[in-house]
């Protein structure tokens, strides 16, 4: 009887627990928490790099990704990943140690960054990498949540295996209202 309670309240808490998880915003992960629960449960990874000083990382932030819709999508499909490519802490990925080695240099960039992005440090990014943690792309540049959607989904439904992103963009239907 003890054991079958213990069940029941642990189950319980599990549901509480998941009801909880506001979907409309986006749960943001670190790079390494984000790599572990890939690991475990396989998703993408949707990075968003970022930097302190970025004036369109932030209109992103407080626009694109406050829309219900694709914070929805991300917590979905993706496991979404705040990355600033400034950042000094060393990172260890693919049995590689990833540095900035101009910290406290004014805008140097992490090596995790200039991977992530291919060299294009551009900001903001997002960069794409599939279940398997391999980098699939970097998109550059701000977007509205009404251009972010057909991107997301392109990544997230894996129509960029079948067809070219305009090809896909032809015969998308958005589910945001302009």
């Amino acid at each position: 009887m003890k054991k079958l309670f213990s069940i029941f309240v642990l189950v319980l808490g599990v549901s509480l627990s998941l009801l909880s998880q506001d979907n409309s915003k986006v749960r943001w992960y670190t790079f390494e928490q984000a790599v572990e629960l890939a690991k475990k449960n396989p998703k993408k990874l949707f990075i968003d790099v970022y930097t302190d000083w970025c004036g369109w990382c932030k209109r992103m932030d407080q626009t694109t990704f406050q829309h219900p819709i694709i914070a929805r999508y991300l917590n979905e499909k993706f496991y979404p990943v705040k990355f600033n490519a400034e950042s000094t802490k060393p990172i260890e990925f693919s049995g590689k140690t990833f540095l900035n080695e101009g910290a406290g240099k004014q805008r140097s960039s992490h090596q995790l960054a200039i991977a992530l992005l291919q060299g294009k440090m551009s900001y903001p990014s997002v960069a794409y990498m599939n279940e398997d943690l391999q980098l699939l792309t970097a998109v550059p540049g701000y977007y509205p949540p009404e251009n972010m959607e057909p991107i997301l989904k392109f990544f997230g439904e894996d129509s960029y295996k079948k067809m070219p992103f305009d090809e896909y963009q032809k015969n998308f239907t958005s589910q945001i209202k302009k």
